[in-house]
C-alpha cells in the first residue's frame, strides 16, 4: 500500500510544504506544536483542501489541485484516530465500531465482535462514550478504523491525553496493532521516545517545512539540522564556526573540537548528553570546567558545566547517581576535573 503526499497549503504564519512517498510500513511526522505535522494528515484524509499539489494513495488518486479531483473523506477509505477520538456520544461501544465495519450483516458483525475481542471491549460492548474512561475510549477509537477496512491510519498524537503508566499500555497495544495492520500508517506526535519506538522512517516538520525522510535510526544518530537535533532530545547546541574539515569552534561554549566531519556551512554543533563523560586529565576534545549546577533527576544526575573560567554557555551532563558520587568524591580532593567531547558522537548542524 503506497501513499504519495506532494501539498502546499497556506496557513496563518508559514506554508504548508510537504513532499514524502510511504509504502507499508509506518512514518512518522516529528514536530512542535503548531508546525502543521495534524494539518498535513487532516489534508490526507479529506478534512481540509490543500492550495495545490496531489495525494495518492495506491494509485487512486485523492486528491489533485491540477486534475480538480478532491474525493470526499468517507471516499478515501482512510481511518484517522483524531486527538479526542471523536467516538459518537449517542452509539454505544458496539455501535460505534459497527457504524465503521464494511462488508455485508454477517461481517460487519464479524468485525465489530473480532475488534472488541481484540481491545478487551466485550465487557464495554453497550456501554456510551461517556462512560468511558479515556484509556477505553482510544481503544474503541482503534477498533472503529480497524473495522473499516482502512487502506491508510493516520494517527494523531494517539497518547497525548493519557496518563505515562496508560500511555505505555496503549503504546504496546499500538505496536502490535501496526505489526498485524501491514499497510501503511502515518503517525504524527511531538515525543521522540515514541516515534522511535513505533515508526520506521521519520521526516522532521519545522514551521511547515519537511525535512528529508530518515531512517529512524540515522535521524537519531546524525540530525543534519538544528530543528531535527533539538527534536530527538539533544539538550547541548551551540553556535558553531568551522575551522577546517575536521574542526569547529562551538562559540557559545568557547571551545574548538575535533569533529568527524565539518560542512563548510556549518552553523551549529551538538551533543547528546549522556555522551558526555568527565575525565581526571587533559587530553583531545577534553577540557578543564567548573560545575556549574548539579540536580537530582529519578534515575540519574543532571551536572551543568561550563569551561573553566570562562563565561561561555553552560554544557549539560547525565551520568548516573553511582558515577556522580564517584566525581564528587573526586572533586573534594581539589583536583580540576575535565569533561571529554567524543569526537565520533559530535553533531555538525546547518539551519
Amino acid at each position: 500500500m503506497e501513499l504519495m503526499v506532494r501539498i502546499k497549503k497556506k496557513l496563518r504564519n508559514f506554508t504548508l510544504d510537504a513532499d514524502f512517498a510511504v509504502k507499508d510500513e509506518v512514518f512518522a511526522l516529528l514536530g512542535a506544536s503548531g508546525c502543521g505535522k495534524s494539518m498535513t494528515l487532516k489534508c490526507i484524509a479529506g478534512i481540509e483542501t490543500p492550495d495545490s499539489g496531489y495525494i495518492v494513495l495506491n494509485g487512486r488518486v485523492l486528491f489533485d489541485s491540477e486534475k480538480k479531483i478532491n474525493l470526499a473523506p468517507q471516499k478515501r477509505r482512510v481511518g484517522y484516530l483524531f486527538q479526542n477520538y471523536a467516538l459518537f456520544p449517542n452509539m454505544t461501544v458496539r455501535e460505534n465500531i459497527r457504524f465503521a465495519a464494511s462488508g455485508t450483516d454477517a461481517e460487519k458483525k464479524q468485525k465489530v465482535q473480532a475488534n472488541l475481542e481484540r481491545f478487551s471491549l466485550l465487557d464495554l460492548a453497550d456501554a456510551y462514550p461517556a462512560e468511558l474512561s479515556g484509556g477505553q475510549q482510544q481503544r474503541t477509537a482503534f477498533a472503529r478504523i480497524l473495522a473499516s477496512d482502512a487502506e491508510l491510519l493516520l494517527l494523531d498524537e494517539p497518547f497525548s491525553a493519557l496518563d505515562s503508566y496508560l500511555k505505555w499500555q496503549l503504546e504496546l497495544e499500538l505496536g502490535k496493532v501496526l505489526q498485524s495492520y501491514e499497510k501503511t500508517a502515518l503517525l504524527v506526535s511531538h515525543d521522540r521516545g515514541e516515534v522511535y519506538r513505533l515508526a520506521d522512517k521519520v521526516a522532521v516538520i519545522n514551521q511547515g517545512k519537511m525535512e528529508k525522510v530518515h531512517e529512524k535510526k540515522a535521524l537519531f544518530k546524525q540530525p543534519e539540522s538544528l530543528a531535527a537535533a533539538l527534536l530527538t532530545g539533544c539538550k547541548n547546541v551551540s553556535v558553531a564556526s568551522p575551522l577546517d574539515n575536521q574542526h569547529v569552534r562551538a562559540d557559545d561554549w568557547q571551545v574548538d573540537l575535533l569533529a568527524t566531519n565539518v560542512p563548510a556551512k556549518s552553523k551549529y554543533v551538538g551533543i547528546r548528553a549522556h555522551f558526555l563523560k568527565f575525565r581526571p586529565g587533559p587530553g583531545e576534545n577534553t577540557i578543564p570546567v567548573d560545575i556549574v549546577q548539579v540536580i537530582e533527576d529519578t534515575f540519574s544526575m543532571l551536572v551543568m558545566v561550563r569551561k573553566a573560567g570562562s563565561d561561555g554557555k553552560t554544557i549539560r551532563c547525565e551520568l548516573s547517581k553511582q558515577e556522580w558520587q564517584e566525581w564528587q568524591q573526586w572533586q573534594e580532593t581539589g583536583k580540576p576535573i575535565y569533561l571529554h567531547l567524543p569526537p565520533e558522537k559530535i553533531m555538525v548542524l546547518a539551519d
